[in-house]
């Protein structure tokens, strides 16, 4: 489903008689930001036009109101009352994007002083005017209760087009959560209280809705998986995984079963991510399940639909939307610290991202699953050198908050004992890293994209109306 783009520009409808060419010129700057805004497929742009008066307001208010948008850019191009914007923004019903941008960095102060007439100077000068409107439009959003943002600066600065990119994209992830249906599958691993979650807040934050699956229907969807499916199956291990030599025949067709299952379960709920676990009685059925989902998980995550272990449902949130973001998103927790190396090594034996791995991931056998029953295959990986953001959808009393920190995946030893596994640098350094994240109040649980995102997501912190603590 693509995101709502809603664009307008404002003026003064009172200067276009006054200042001949005025408005031509201010039409051009708005259609560079419009083209440049259309040119993202991944969303539907609509454009409003000029607003300059109580009556052009008053339709692209009507207008708004139809279009359902995620998020509003007003283009302020010249000095406008705000009583022209204030309408049109809480039609809007959405956060809205202040941009105030002028044509240039500066004035041409002798080209503008050589113009014949003080008119025609003033005419020149108004296509700078941008920032003479900002503090009367702000000042009126706050007393209203507006969401809003700036952007300063001038279109041919490339930061603010980068600016512009990212609430675009944060509002296509915003989206794309909207419309995401999260399966719960098993229950919580007991005692593990700080992974139980409030599902009702992370529906009404982030808009998931929250489906809960059963056993038993993944145990007959199991059962119904034919010979040829499984091979099917195996042949993607093969092409996904660096399969080990040490897996037998008779795991990989335990996995590759189950993962068929898992694939139907997905298709038949619509699901976008998901959150599991699960014991059942030794030797049971619900059991050879549950110590075979591994593989399957992992190829769903790569494939864009994240699945995270323990039934984490926050950190399931966390990697949909670095996912949504295209940075990855790989379910971790925290292993040791290197002090020596001023580093924390991270990593989990769920599922892990794939397009995050240094190499192909590897498919091994592990012949128990610490803290959990039975044995299985099990996924390694190394999470390649390269920029990452650390994700912890978090709840405290105040309600949903993203924590976020910026580090670095750099080479070293790791462990080799079937788990994702990867060395992560901070320029805090790792104690001082550690504690403060601590104390933010997260989950043990936490998701790996690749990249810097720390600014998109503060964006889409913004547009989801929730808090972000960033450990710096």
């Amino acid at each position: 489903m693509k995101a709502r783009i809603a664009f307008l520009y404002t003026g003064l409808n009172t200067y276009w008689a006054q200042f001949e060419g005025l408005k031509d010129h201010l039409d051009g700057y708005a259609g560079q930001i419009i083209s440049h805004l259309g040119a993202d497929g991944g969303v539907e742009v609509s454009n409003l036009g000029l607003i300059d008066s109580a009556q052009t307001a008053s339709a692209a208010a009507s207008a708004l109101r139809n279009f359902g948008a995620d998020l509003l850019f007003i283009y302020v191009s010249t000095y406008c009352l705000s009583s022209t914007v204030l309408p049109v923004a809480k039609a809007a019903g959405c956060p809205c994007i202040l941009l105030n941008l002028q044509p240039d960095a500066r004035i041409d102060y002798t080209r503008i002083n050589s113009t014949t007439g003080r008119a025609g100077r003033t005419g020149m000068w108004l296509e700078f005017c941008q920032a003479c409107s900002i503090p009367e439009i702000a000042g009126v959003f706050n007393r209203s209760g507006i969401r809003y943002d700036i952007v300063t600066g001038h279109l041919r600065e490339d930061s603010c087009w980068r600016q512009i990119e990212e609430w675009v994209q944060a509002a296509k992830v915003l989206r794309g959560m909207r419309s995401t249906r999260l399966g719960i599958l098993g229950h919580y691993y007991c005692g593990m209280l700080d992974v139980y979650t409030d599902l009702l807040g992370q529906s009404s934050t982030f808009g998931t809705e929250i489906k809960l699956l059963e056993m038993d229907e993944l145990h007959e969807l199991r059962d119904s998986v034919t010979d040829g499916e499984i091979q099917s199956k195996i042949q993607e291990f093969d092409s996904s995984f660096e399969v080990s030599p040490e897996c037998d025949r008779e795991e990989l067709v335990r996995a590759a079963r189950t993962a068929c299952a898992l694939d139907k379960l997905v298709a038949i709920h619509g699901l976008g991510a998901m959150a599991y676990y699960y014991e059942g009685t030794a030797g049971s059925e619900h059991e050879d399940i549950v110590t075979s989902v591994i593989a399957g998980n992992t190829l769903l995550t790569g494939s864009g639909i994240p699945v995270a272990g323990e039934c984490e449902v926050k950190n399931a949130q966390a990697m949909k939307i670095l996912s949504l973001f295209g940075a990855g998103g790989s379910f971790s927790e925290f292993y040791a610290m290197d002090f020596d190396d001023d580093v924390v090594l991270l990593g989990h034996d769920g599922p892990a991202h794939h397009l995050m791995s240094e190499g192909k991931v590897a498919l091994v056998p592990l012949p128990v699953f610490h803290g959990k029953p039975g044995r299985g295959l099990s996924i390694q990986m190394t999470v390649r050198s390269a920029d990452v953001t650390l994700l912890s959808v978090c709840e405290d009393a105040e309600g949903v908050f993203l924590l976020v920190a910026e580090g670095r995946s750099v080479p070293g030893e790791i462990l080799e004992i079937g788990n994702t596994n990867s060395r992560y640098s901070f320029e805090c350094g790792a104690r001082s890293f550690i504690d403060r994240w601590s104390k933010a109040g997260p989950s043990h649980h936490c998701a790996i994209g690749i990249g810097h995102l720390a600014g998109r997501l503060a964006k889409f912190a913004s547009l989801a109306g929730i808090r972000m603590v960033t450990v710096r």
